[in-house]
């Protein structure tokens, strides 16, 4: 029989410079190597600073706050501390039975079909924003795939087409998310005053496309992205979703849509520029598979490019977009021999553990072929890559991610050589999602046709 300690797990610190460093995951990961797969840490600052937090690491934590035990926790008091009130609630932030019913709702906006719908805008977008590059030297790479895939998510979730409108929607997001620029404002006061007033003005903005839709929504033909589907959608009741729910919704669509896609299609280019043998390997894919560069991308190749997909899930456990998964304590469980009480907040470190040695040897490498035959090691455990999460809650989003990611990399490697700057580092930020603040600045060369 087990015997679970009384006393509480091993007590870590985390150095400031760590939070401030792309370091962070794989620090996590060393002190679960040294601790084991649980142990508490006292935020000295953000909504739980002094309050002793603890953190899940491995594929083991993965499966139980994903899967077995995620009865336990709650997203509601998890992720509204983090997120604040300023994105309201959302599919993220809700618990069962409401985000059982909303998820429901959402579901056929991404099925296949939809995505076959999809594809075709995804590139149509990403041509039209990378038009250009011929004629440039050199590209901040994550500026360049957040506008693609902001464009991309605003048309393909709340129908509104690039231009003005959805560039005005994206800088007011990217506040929200990661706060006005430095030097934008005199102090702390002022940047809140900033992002107070940008919240306003989204929630203005969003207001007034939902109440488009609502007056123009006739016909089901209407009815092709997920604002469509919510603003059609009634329950067992026949009552339509509120205003405040539907704004919610479309909050967490347009920021989950595009920001850790954003992040994981920029370290994807910027990762295989300095792999020209792969790249080579991903053209010569693709190649066999699409014929001449100019050949679309079809819902069926997308099953047939092992090369590239190896490429794009080693991009997301090398440099995860989401570091950490905050969760809140309903009811008291044992894990790792510890009893963890009911209320105490919860972080599922998913980044670090994909940098553990003994679930991928050489963590720190960028090594696609280890998700291919016959390594595979991914498959070793099916909770040991969570990118887009797992269980029943795993990304709603994570098809119409990995088809937006594979899209992008199949137009740019097919047109592009792409060079790492050796003389420009850029700064990588840590927290709950990945931030990177100066951009990825990479060189580029057009490719002989």
């Amino acid at each position: 029989m087990t015997t679970f300690r009384t006393s509480s797990p091993p007590r870590v610190s985390i150095p400031e410079e760590v939070w401030n460093s792309g370091s962070l995951a794989p620090y996590i990961a060393r002190l679960a190597v040294e601790h084991g797969p649980i142990f508490s840490f006292v935020p000295q600052a953000g909504e739980f600073a002094g309050q002793p937090a603890v953190y899940l690491v491995g594929p083991e934590a993965n499966r139980f706050v994903l899967l077995s035990g995620r009865q336990h926790f709650s997203h509601d008091l998890g992720w509204t501390p983090v997120m604040g009130d300023s994105f309201g609630h959302g599919l993220l932030n809700m618990d069962p039975p409401e985000h059982t019913r909303h998820r429901g709702l959402m579901n056929p906006a991404f099925t296949a079909s939809f995505m076959a719908g999809y594809l075709p805008l995804m590139e149509r977008v990403i041509a039209q924003r990378t038009a250009g590059w011929a004629e440039r030297a050199e590209v901040d790479l994550a500026l360049e795939a957040r506008e693609i895939t902001f464009d991309v998510a605003a048309a393909a979730l709340v129908g509104a087409q690039t231009g003005p409108q959805v560039d005005w929607l994206r800088k007011r997001f990217y506040i929200l998310l990661h706060g006005p620029d430095p030097g934008s404002y005199r102090d702390w006061d002022d940047a809140m005053q900033q992002v107070i007033q940008v919240r306003q003005e989204l929630q203005g903005a969003l207001l007034e496309l939902i109440d488009a839709r609502r007056r123009t929504l006739s016909s089901p033909a209407d009815q092709e992205d997920v604002l469509g589907l919510l603003v059609r959608a009634r329950d067992a009741a026949g009552q339509a979703l509120s205003d405040e729910q539907l704004l919610a919704h479309v909050n967490i669509l347009l920021v989950a849509g595009h920001e850790t896609t954003t992040t994981l299609g920029a370290w994807l280019l910027f990762l295989l520029g300095g792999q020209p043998t792969y790249v080579e390997r991903i053209r010569t894919e693709l190649q066999t598979v699409l014929g001449d560069r100019d050949a679309p991308l079809t819902t069926e190749a997308l099953h047939t490019l092992p090369v590239l997909s190896a490429a794009i899930r080693e991009a997301g456990r090398l440099k995860s977009p989401v570091l950490l998964l905050p969760r809140g304590v309903l009811t008291e469980f044992e894990f790792g021999g510890y009893r963890i009480p009911t209320g105490t907040p919860v972080f599922l470190a998913i980044a670090a553990g994909h940098h553990l040695p003994s679930v991928f040897p050489e963590p720190e490498r960028f090594d696609p072929d280890r998700f291919l035959p016959p390594r595979e090691e991914d498959k070793r455990n099916p909770y040991a890559l969570v990118t887009f999460g797992g269980g029943p809650r795993i990304c709603l989003g994570i098809n119409f991610a990995q088809v937006e990611v594979t899209a992008l990399a199949a137009h740019v490697l097919r047109r592009f050589k792409l060079n790492p700057i050796a003389d420009r580092p850029f700064v990588e930020l840590g927290g709950i999602i990945q931030s990177l603040p100066q951009g990825i600045p990479m060189r580029i060369q057009p490719l002989a046709r």
